[in-house]
């Protein structure tokens, strides 16, 4: 029974089913199983399915967005559950994100956030528009390991070189992996302002994101 309710949510994520989602995920509760269970044999396998379609070409925008959203739904109802179980889901990292100072375009970093979300990072979403002095008192408000830096037109995209150059005034670019991305951002740009690592889309951005997280904690 168990068994069949995991694979049901899994089923419910992939096909985009948010409604469904939600109610297998009380289900799966009511039903006595763990929520870190449900969340590393469900939610999380879902997921990457789910990317790795969109990956193919299987999937588009839409497909991602909705299932990326089911997902956290989800952890809305599972996250009381952890914390009355004094339990907690293993964080694969800290992220400051936000589209750079000038900047009002969203969705594309909205979903970068939300994908982020998703694969057990915790995100600070800045928002729009984000000054640089933001992004720093953030980062150190939060002890956050990686930045992600959207900018969507050619004039704002310098934005990210400044953002990155006020992190090193402060001190604290050893501490911190940058991930810059949007429309106009190229790797070589990536590679001139001295960034971290640059990302065509949401998933390349979680595949990324990992790596860069992965080398901290090999350190």
């Amino acid at each position: 029974m168990s068994k069949d309710l995991l694979t049901q949510l899994i089923i419910s994520l992939i096909d985009g089913d948010p409604d469904v989602t939600v109610a297998l995920t009380r289900q799966a509760l009511d039903a006595g199983i763990e929520p870190l269970v449900i969340i590393d044999q469900a939610l999380v396998p879902g997921m990457k399915t789910v990317g790795d379609k969109f990956s193919c070409g299987e999937y588009f925008l839409p497909n991602l967005i909705i299932s990326a959203n089911s997902m956290q739904e989800a952890m809305r109802i599972l996250e009381p559950e952890l914390h009355a179980r004094n339990q907690a889901v293993k964080v694969a990292g800290k992220v400051v994100i936000g589209t750079v100072s000038g900047d009002i375009h969203e969705i594309g970093k909205s979903l970068v956030a939300t994908m982020l979300s998703a694969n057990g990072f915790r995100v600070y979403d800045l928002g729009v528009d984000v000054p640089i002095e933001k992004f720093i008192t953030t980062i150190k408000e939060t002890g956050a390991n990686l930045l992600g830096l959207s900018a969507l037109l050619t004039t704002t995209m310098v934005g990210q070189r400044e953002v990155i150059e006020a992190l090193e005034k402060e001190g604290l670019r050893h501490q911190v992996k940058v991930l810059v991305g949007g429309a106009p951002v190229t790797r070589s740009w990536a590679e001139e302002i001295g960034a971290d690592g640059y990302a065509e889309d949401a998933i390349g951005a979680v595949q990324l994101a990992k790596q860069l997280a992965e080398s901290f904690a090999g350190n």
